[in-house]
């Protein structure tokens, strides 16, 4: 994200060694790494310690996300860094934050989700078990958002008072964030939110996801009272208007919206109503958005040619105030690194540099 922010972005990964070779993912993950560089470090010798604090010392930010203490152990947490740079934005990411009885719990997006409460308000399945979410919601919005807008934050911060600044973000808490309207609620009213409990949460029919007769599905939003009565005239169910908030209607509305959307293929649906202020949109395949019409207008695939595989399609640079890439520029050869360039670059002498290759303190 701060990549495409246009941040110079340098990956820090562990030296091969004879016992173990850093993990690589996929090719086109992490869009491929667009615009990062890499560089390989043992953080456990005293000169990769030091490699690594020649790099932070003309950095802007410095991003880890070991558990809470191993950098401090290794001598390149917040305060070892700040020794030779005082401006340092350091940010520690964690999946509990770096203090509390929970710190050193491992987990992955799915623990962060269920301690955060999405999960519990998540509709059960048929077995009354919370479902798996569909994308790594945790990690993506609640850790990495999170750390880069703090970080961005700080930056601007440090324009103003000179001062770097240590970010401790937990996952966990973003989860909170997120949660932030439930849990609000919760907390002021003393209610117990879950599945059903409001219109958000599909208490309503006027809220929820359709099958269609092609077994595709639509998802309906019509909160509002004249989005729902547009919706109902256009069903021919115009009955059911002023029932729309009636608990006791539900069932019955559900059903009558149910055999409605089942007489017809989904895009039928979509064309006749989503224009029409229905608040109805349809649930794409992930391999139907690619050509949707609205996202190919906005121009949210590029193509790029990566060093191994080729010319590749890939999302392009979204967000806003994100400045779109070329269409057939390259991504990096993450296989190689650029360890000796940016050492030298810090300032770091050529006969050092060497030294540290020949005993695989960097690589």
């Amino acid at each position: 994200m701060l990549s495409d922010y246009g941040a110079s972005v340098v990956k820090v990964g562990p030296v091969p060694s004879a016992d173990a070779t850093p993990a690589q993912p996929s090719f086109f993950a992490y869009s491929g790494h667009r615009g990062m560089q890499r560089v390989l470090i043992d953080l456990k010798d005293d000169d990769g310690r030091e490699a690594f604090l020649a790099l932070a010392t003309s950095a802007d930010v410095v991003v880890e996300s070991f558990r809470p203490g191993v950098v401090d152990r290794l001598g390149i947490g917040y305060q070892g860094v700040q020794e030779r740079n005082p401006g340092i934005i350091y940010c520690s990411t964690s999946g509990y934050g770096q203090e509390g009885p929970h710190a050193q719990w491992a987990g992955h997006d799915l623990n962060y989700l269920a301690v955060g409460g999405f999960l519990a308000m998540s509709t059960p399945g048929a077995d009354g078990a919370p479902p798996l979410p569909g994308a790594t919601i945790a990690d993506a919005a609640a850790g990495g958002m999170q750390a880069a807008l703090a970080i961005t934050a700080a930056v601007a911060g440090r324009t103003i008072s000179g001062k770097g600044a240590f970010l401790d973000v937990s996952v966990a808490d973003g989860v909170l964030w997120l949660m932030s309207l439930p849990i609000d609620e919760s907390l002021a009213l003393h209610t117990a939110p879950a599945p059903g409990h409001d219109v958000l949460s599909g208490r309503y029919a006027c809220y929820g996801v359709y099958r269609t007769r092609d077994d595709k599905w639509l998802a309906v939003g019509a909160i509002e009272p004249k989005f729902f009565a547009n919706l109902c005239h256009a069903l021919d169910c115009p009955e059911v208007i002023p029932l729309q908030l009636d608990d006791d209607a539900q069932l019955g509305i559900r059903e009558t919206f149910a055999a409605s959307f089942a007489s017809r293929d989904r895009d039928k649906w979509v064309e006749m109503l989503a224009g029409a202020d229905t608040c109805v949109s349809p649930v794409l395949a992930v391999s139907e958005i690619a050509d949707d019409p609205q996202f190919s207008s906005r121009h949210v695939v590029t193509s790029t040619m990566h060093p191994t595989e080729g010319a590749i399609r890939q999302l392009a640079p979204l967000l806003a105030g994100m400045d779109n890439v070329a269409p057939g520029s390259s991504l990096p050869d993450m296989t190689a690194t650029a360890t000796a360039d940016l050492l030298t670059e810090a300032g770091v002498d050529d006969e050092t540099i060497a030294q540290w290759i020949s005993r695989r303190v960097v690589a």
